[in-house]
C-alpha cells in the first residue's frame, strides 16, 4: 500500500442503491468508517467483527449493514476516500515550485506526524490481504495508483530540470515506495524509531535517485 497510507476516516462510500450521496448519509459513512478504523487499530482487522464495528459506531448491526453489507466494503470504502485525498495530493505537488522539495516535505509529515496506531492498522489489512482475494485485489489497486500517481509527478520533475536527463521515473517510484513502504512498516513495529535519522537517510536515497546515480543493476552482470 503503500504510501499509503493519513487521513482520518478514510472510506468508501459504497452507496446502497436510493442513497443519496452527501449530507447526513456521507456523514454517517464517514463515521462508521472513523469508528472502523479505531476498531480495526484495538483488536486487529481480522479479529474485528461488523458487530464490533456497530458497537464502536454507536448503533444497531442491521443499521450498519445498511451502508457496508461487510468488511471487505469497509475496506473498500477507506480505498476509495484515500485514492480521492492522493489524487488531490498528487496535483497539489505537481503544481509547486519545486516538485522534489514538496514531496520530501509531504513524506517527512507522513512518517513523522501519522499516527503510528494508523500505521499498524494498514499492516492489518496487508496481513489480511495475505488470506483474502478481495482485499488483496483492493491492496494491488491502491499500490498501482500510487506507482502511477508517482511516476507521472516524477515525470513532471523531470520535465522540468529538476532531475538528471538519465532518470527513468518509473524505476525512480518503485524505489522511493520500497524506501517508503519499508519505514511505515518500521515505524508501525519499533517503539525506539528514529524519525528524523530515517528521514535523512531516505532523502539522501532520493536525491541520489534524481541525479541518476542509483540505477537498475544489469541483469546480464556479476557480483
Amino acid at each position: 500500500m503503500a504510501l499509503t497510507e493519513a487521513h482520518h476516516g478514510r472510506i468508501l462510500r459504497g452507496q446502497s442503491p436510493g442513497q443519496a450521496p452527501g449530507g447526513a448519509e456521507a456523514d454517517r459513512r464517514t463515521r462508521i468508517l472513523e469508528a472502523a478504523e479505531r476498531a480495526f487499530v484495538r483488536q486487529g482487522f481480522h479479529a474485528t467483527t461488523m458487530q464490533d464495528v456497530a458497537a464502536e459506531a454507536g448503533m444497531s448491526p442491521g443499521n450498519l449493514y445498511r451502508y457496508f453489507r461487510s468488511k471487505e466494503a469497509i475496506v473498500k470504502g477507506l480505498c476509495a476516500q484515500d485514492q480521492e485525498e492522493r489524487a488531490q495530493a498528487f496535483a497539489m505537488l505537481a503544481q509547486s515550485g519545486n516538485v522534489i522539495a514538496a514531496m520530501a516535505a509531504g513524506i517527512r509529515d507522513k512518517l513523522l506526524n501519522e499516527p503510528r496506531e494508523k500505521m499498524q492498522m494498514v499492516l492489518e489489512i496487508w496481513a489480511e490481504a495475505g488470506r483474502n482475494p478481495t482485499i488483496a485485489g483492493l491492496c494491488g489497486a491502491i499500490d498501482e495508483d500510487v506507482r502511477q500517481g508517482l511516476t507521472k509527478l516524477i515525470g513532471t520533475a523531470k520535465a522540468r530540470g529538476e532531475t538528471a536527463d538519465s532518470v527513468d521515473p518509473a524505476f525512480v517510484a518503485r524505489a522511493m515506495i520500497t524506501v517508503v513502504v519499508g519505514l511505515f512498516k518500521r515505524r508501525a513495529h519499533e517503539a525506539d524509531f528514529d524519525g528524523e535519522a530515517e528521514i535523512a537517510m531516505a532523502l539522501g536515497i532520493f536525491i541520489a535517485l534524481f541525479r541518476g546515480d542509483i540505477t537498475p543493476y544489469p541483469h546480464n552482470s556479476s557480483c
